[in-house]
């Protein structure tokens, strides 16, 4: 089953509609006596809010709906401002989990530290930024990592196919990036551009459907995301191996896992507020179960799940806070 249904998400199960909110969540209630479906024993309600990275999105949305099935009477909410802007979010204190595509950054660290949130750090998945272009691309096959660093490098000028290969077209080249609050975006800046700036031409979006539909419309495109928008999108999109050193790698489920797709592989997370799990049985309840669900829901919505005892690490990390 696949879960993508827009960014901008409303996920209504068993009557419950959940809905991007810019509120705490409620503290929760324990609803009668019966054996609950969740991780928990009983049957909860209240609200989880969360936020973050558009990469982690669809992985979030399918724990999402497939908690709210076994917990109708709580509401999660589930938003995509973003990895940098689900962490301004987070330490406003306006969200109980914060999903990103990179590690919390130290200026951001600093914040939540000023702000006094203790927090634990939570590992998803696998994911690999994919180089897509236009589906009747017929000249590009595979990328250097010099040459992508290269076509995506500012320097000033209107960029042309032929400035990275003479063979190549003489046409301009058309860009498609992840939006500047975007983790993806700040992975592709320091592995690849190495923190030199972004061609000024770019279409910038947090929302990655937006990406999809701008590189599938123009012949001369290229843009890069996650892989599982790829995978939800092969049909209409044509992906670049990227060469490394060691011949070109394709993006796959294999090649992700192993590391053989480098530099562009790299783990999802998501951060919980150490109050909020202590404090609000639903979020203690949601987190343990996104963590025992996150291996089999990140293969169906297209990543690539983690070692088990990477999830046990994680779950072993929850039960020293509840302590």
């Amino acid at each position: 089953m696949r879960y993508f249904k827009g960014m901008a998400m409303t996920v209504m199960m068993s009557g419950v509609i959940a809905v991007a909110t810019g509120c705490g969540s409620d503290d929760s209630t324990k609803v009668g006596n019966a054996k609950g479906e969740g991780s928990g024993s009983s049957q909860l309600a209240g609200e989880v809010i969360m936020d973050g990275s558009s990469t982690v999105f669809p992985i979030a949305e399918a724990v999402a709906e497939e908690y709210m099935a076994k917990q109708p009477q709580v509401k999660v909410s589930v938003g995509s401002s973003g990895t940098g802007g689900g962490f301004k979010k987070f330490i406003a204190g306006e969200t109980d989990l914060t999903n990103a595509s990179r590690p919390v950054k130290e200026e951001e660290r600093t914040l939540i530290d000023e702000k006094g949130i203790e927090y634990t750090e939570l590992k998803l998945a696998f994911d690999g930024i994919s180089i897509i272009v236009n589906k009747d691309n017929d000249f590009i096959e595979h990328l250097t990592v010099e040459e992508l660093k290269e076509i995506w490098t500012d320097n000033g000028t209107v960029k042309k196919w032929s400035d990275i290969r003479p063979e190549w077209p003489k046409e301009e080249i058309k860009f498609y990036s992840p939006g500047t609050d975007s983790g993806t975006y700040d992975y592709f800046n320091e592995v690849i551009l190495e923190e030199k700036p972004m061609v000024e031409n770019a279409t910038l979006s947090e929302d990655d459907n937006v990406l999809v539909q701008g590189v599938e419309g123009d012949k001369n495109a290229i843009g890069f995301f996650g892989f599982a928008y790829y995978a939800e999108n092969k049909e209409k999109l044509k992906v670049v191996s990227i060469d490394n050193g060691n011949g070109p790698i394709e993006p796959t489920h294999e090649t992700i896992k192993s590391g053989d797709y480098a530099p562009l592989s790299r783990p999802l997370f998501t951060y919980v507020a150490n109050k909020a799990i202590t404090e609000k049985e639903q979020v203690a309840d949601y987190t343990q179960f996104m963590i025992e669900n996150a291996g089999e829901l990140s293969e169906e919505v297209g990543y690539i799940s983690l070692p088990e005892e990477e999830y046990q690490k994680d779950l072993d990390k929850l039960k020293e806070i509840k302590k």
